[in-house]
């Protein structure tokens, strides 16, 4: 599959633009940009201005190549309401997303407000497009407020990396969480108590809840299991409580043999 992706909660991702700035404590790290800054040192074309942000016309209409039905993250490598952004690309992108209709588009910004104000704009969001936004501490809770006054069919709030309790947060008019550690050099530790308090208001609001990691050095490194589960809704499971929920892979133990 082209651009396939690891992330647990997509299959593929599309970046008609590239590169981004930092808005909030949660882009310390930024995973994109290690990654933008190695492209460039690799001598990759489309990250020859590094991390600034880019417009990647010719990625443009890559969605429409894919026949296979599958869901796609949205700029993993950027933010599709960065303020510079030109309106009329911006418009190209959601025209693209109409037209390939057989995928599902996962769009998550820092920006809503912006968000908010080019669909109020576009007109009614397409079904198949999934509108989100990051909150990575209480802090930053008002972003849900914003995203709620979206009209979109799915909207949905990325609590990745989780650098902080967010208290008690209004999930009304939401269809999934996606929680998350942070991964990479100098990863900030994530507590479980914080994951647990989303996860319990999930719940109580019937809302999709996704646990991607606990992060470490690598995304993988602390693992996925919370609780002895994996925790892998989606927006068309929340109503299906309690959880689909899957125990915990068995680890697979390796015989020793002995020598001779």
């Amino acid at each position: 599959m082209a651009d396939k992706s690891s992330i647990e909660w997509t299959d593929a991702t599309w970046n008609p633009t590239t590169g981004c700035t930092k808005v909030s404590p949660g882009c310390k790290n930024c995973y994109a940009e290690r990654l933008a800054k190695r492209l460039k040192a690799m001598g990759n074309p489309k990250y020859q201005n590094g991390f600034d942000f880019t417009v990647q016309e010719r990625a443009l209409e890559l969605p429409l190549t894919w026949k296979e039905p599958r869901k796609i993250f949205v700029n993993s490598m950027s933010d599709l309401f960065h303020e510079l952004m030109p309106g009329d690309y911006l418009e190209k992108c959601f025209d693209v997303m109409e037209r390939a209709n057989w995928h599902v588009y996962q769009v998550l910004t820092k920006r809503p407000g912006r968000m908010l104000e080019f669909t109020q704009k576009y007109g009614r969001v397409p079904d198949n497009v999934w509108l989100g936004t990051s909150v990575e501490m209480r802090a930053f809770v008002s972003r849900i407020d914003i995203l709620r006054k979206v009209v979109a069919k799915t909207r949905f709030i990325s609590f990745e990396p989780l650098i902080g309790s967010v208290g008690k947060v209004d999930l009304s008019g939401i269809s999934w969480a996606i929680v998350g550690g942070e991964s990479g050099p100098g990863h900030r530790p994530i507590k479980i108590e914080w994951v647990r308090e989303i996860r319990e208001q999930c719940k109580e609001s019937g809302v999709a809840f996704f646990f991607k990691q606990w992060g470490g050095i690598r995304p993988k490194s602390g693992g996925r299991e919370l609780d002895g589960k994996y925790w892998n809704q989606y927006p068309e499971d929340r109503s299906a409580w309690p959880f689909i929920e899957r125990s915990a892979e068995p680890r697979i133990r390796v015989p020793v043999r002995a020598n001779g």
